[in-house]
């Protein structure tokens, strides 16, 4: 199964995300494969037996949000310039969704722009963070402030990799799945609602219209100057989630999936979600064990952290809600700070 990309840019770019067996692998330059000691442990051995380059480099990074940092892309970028690759070099990302982002970043800043491919390994990274060229690391002042739009030469998508994936990595990655559905595609979502998601068959499909999805958006608007904002859903609330807690609380996929609750909940006052739509998306993170509540300490310390998102312009916060129902969407930028500090203020005592 092959979903094509087909940016719309003034020089049209093209590349395939490949939903199958990982296939051989032969490239006539200096690869490097960036992974972490986890992946390594699992798959090494494997894309080894696929890979065919005149030299291959393997670089281990420390496994974790906590490590995607400008300290740990210096670190790869030193591999490179000690193995003396050059601008026609390939990079590839063997991993979940921090490995492909730091890599995606080290590929777009070392000598102006060097090629990499993404291999992910984990479901969030399958359905999402390897599809569109975001790349980019997190700091003190929150997540994927540093970064970078650079597109992939190619996306090899082997669902096999996540017969070795923890369960809460795999419920992580649902959460990405279910934001997709409840943004775009009210009927994939049912299909949500009431499939075996742990079925092989029925994780390729689950995988295929996720990326088929992500992929429309991306064709449409790749450096998210549009609809590809509202494939944001649930993280501008999750991303002040992960930077409250170090990086290392919760699992992306987690924090999403608070945030898409406390965005619904937003949206439910604004007249724009029922109470019932609401709970059936919160119905379907807790089936998969999915967080759904969180301790806010400080409303307002929260609310203005909200300003360091990418999405907020000119001062004003935009918000990704869901647009009536399951299956539409709506980004506002007038609600009112109060609005949303009360919402926050439901989240400071567990209920």
């Amino acid at each position: 199964m092959i979903v094509p990309i087909r940016l719309l840019t003034e020089q049209e770019r093209r590349y395939d995300i490949v939903i199958d067996a990982l296939p051989e692998l032969n490239f006539q330059r200096k690869v490097a494969v960036v992974s972490n000691p986890t992946v390594a442990g699992l798959h090494k051995d494997r894309l080894l037996q696929r890979l065919k380059a005149p030299q291959i480099e393997w670089i281990e990074v420390p496994d974790g949000e906590e490590y995607k940092t400008m300290d740990t892309v210096l670190g790869i970028l030193d591999r490179l310039f000690e193995a003396q690759f050059d601008r026609r070099s390939l990079l590839i990302a063997f991993g979940g969704g921090v490995i492909g982002d730091m890599t995606g970043f080290a590929a777009s800043i070392y000598q102006r722009g060097i090629g990499f491919v993404q291999i992910p390994t984990t479901l969030l990274s399958q359905v999402d963070a390897s599809v569109g060229g975001k790349t980019g690391v997190n700091t003190r002042w929150g997540k994927n402030l540093i970064g970078s739009f650079y597109q992939p030469e190619a996306v090899y998508i082997d669902p096999a990799f996540l017969e070795t994936l923890p369960p809460r990595e795999y419920a992580a990655g649902i959460a990405e799945v279910v934001k997709m559905a409840v943004m775009f595609d009210r009927e994939f979502f049912e299909f949500l609602e009431k499939s075996d998601l742990k079925n092989p068959a029925v994780a390729v499909e689950m995988i295929a219209r996720s990326v088929r999805l992500k992929a429309d958006v991306v064709n449409q608007d790749e450096k998210e100057s549009g609809v590809r904002a509202v494939l944001n859903y649930g993280h501008t609330f999750g991303h002040v989630i992960e930077n409250e807690t170090g990086y290392s609380r919760y699992l992306h996929g987690e924090a999403v999936a608070i945030g898409m609750v406390m965005a619904n909940e937003l949206a439910t006052d604004l007249g724009l979600l029922s109470c019932r739509e609401a709970e059936r998306i919160r119905d379907l993170l807790q089936k998969w064990g999915l967080p759904v509540e969180y301790t806010v300490r400080d409303p307002q310390a929260f609310y203005e952290h909200f300003y360091l998102d990418k999405k907020s312009m000119n001062d004003r916060i935009k918000f990704v809600l869901p647009g009536g129902s399951i299956g539409t969407h709506i980004m506002r930028s007038d609600i009112p700070a109060e609005e949303v500090v009360a919402v926050l203020e439901r989240f400071t005592e567990k209920r």
